[in-house]
């Protein structure tokens, strides 16, 4: 059995529960939920990227890739995605950013899957997103 392996890229704050970013089991990498806080500053608490959908889901994204890179993985590596939106209204935008970033990145093959749902987020925070990916 291998062991579980906490993940934390130094772009990140420690989370405010008990559980990490990411955990890595063999080649099995959970992403938790990423928002869009902008990288860490030192001394400062977590800020959202900007009050925008837009700002908020390209940061999000990023949070997400960073914890990918940190446990060994990347997009390609990506099986399953899940996006927690808190209005519905937001669908169609957050549809359009995440197909332009993801045609950015290169992607060879798009995620087996992406669900998406709605739910109440701390305020201010507009977007979270969370990951499966297999490596190997």
């Amino acid at each position: 059995m291998s062991e579980k392996t906490a993940i934390t890229p130094d772009t990140h704050t420690t989370p405010p529960a008990r559980f990490s970013h990411g955990v890595r089991k063999g080649n099995i990498l959970q992403v938790a939920g990423q928002v869009g806080f902008l990288p860490h500053a030192e001394g400062q608490q977590p800020t959202p990227a900007g009050p925008t959908l837009r700002e908020q889901t390209l940061q999000t994204l990023e949070n997400v890739r960073a914890v990918l890179e940190a446990g060994g993985a990347g997009w390609d590596d990506v099986l399953m995605i899940r996006v927690y939106l808190t209005d519905t209204a937001h669908f169609a935008e957050m549809n359009e950013l995440y197909n332009a970033y993801f045609e950015q990145q290169g992607l060879r093959e798009a995620a087996a899957a992406r669900t998406t749902v709605y739910v109440g987020l701390p305020a201010g925070l507009l977007i979270e997103i969370d990951a499966l990916a297999v490596l190997g």
